[in-house]
């Protein structure tokens, strides 16, 4: 049986501008809840609040994605994957050495796994919410239907008229990140 390990997919540009620091295409993934350990998430608010109800988190760049697919990996990547885990947790977590931080890498890494225990190509949400005083994920799957028609693009373009100001919009997409005063 092939090893399999989500990685990141990004089907629009939301993730840019929902995530403070969004995790690139193709990253592996892991479930990142552990970012949220020992913090108020009651008081997390705007992208931060995002990343905690829908965020998987990309190894390499530690940045957040909405979806991840199921991929096939090999034990060399997936060695690397620990190892680059284990390197942020030093970095960003204050772990005291990468040796100390390996078995937490480890374990997220067999959480991870975990998660895919679909056919490959198996699309991955999470949904995180607080109950009780403890977090809750919940994960989600998107499987294609069988027989379905391939619809894999989820817009398309319509070639229009320049002069035609029924169809004309305007988007500042410097301002579409910022909140509103």
């Amino acid at each position: 049986m092939a090893l399999k390990l989500p990685r990141t997919i990004r089907m629009d540009p939301s993730d840019a501008f929902v995530f403070t620091e969004a995790a690139e295409p193709g990253e592996w993934a892991v479930s990142g809840t552990f970012r949220f350990w020992n913090r108020d998430v009651a008081a997390l608010a705007g992208k931060e609040r995002q990343a905690f109800r829908s965020g998987l988190l990309g190894v390499a760049s530690f940045g957040w994605s909405t979806l991840a697919i199921v991929s096939e990996a090999s034990e060399a990547e997936r060695d690397a994957v620990v190892e680059d885990l284990a390197r942020h947790l030093v970095t960003h977590l204050g772990a005291p050495d990468v040796d100390t931080a390996r078995p937490a890498a480890e374990e997220e890494v067999a959480f991870a796994t975990s998660l895919c225990d679909h056919p490959v190509n198996t699309m991955l949400a999470v949904q995180r919410s607080v109950e009780n005083g403890d977090i809750r994920e919940r994960f989600r799957t998107l499987h294609r239907r069988e027989g379905a028609v391939d619809h894999s693009r989820a817009f398309g373009f319509v070639e229009i008229d320049e002069d035609d100001d029924a169809y004309a919009e305007h988007v500042d997409i410097r301002t579409l990140g910022k909140t509103q005063p």
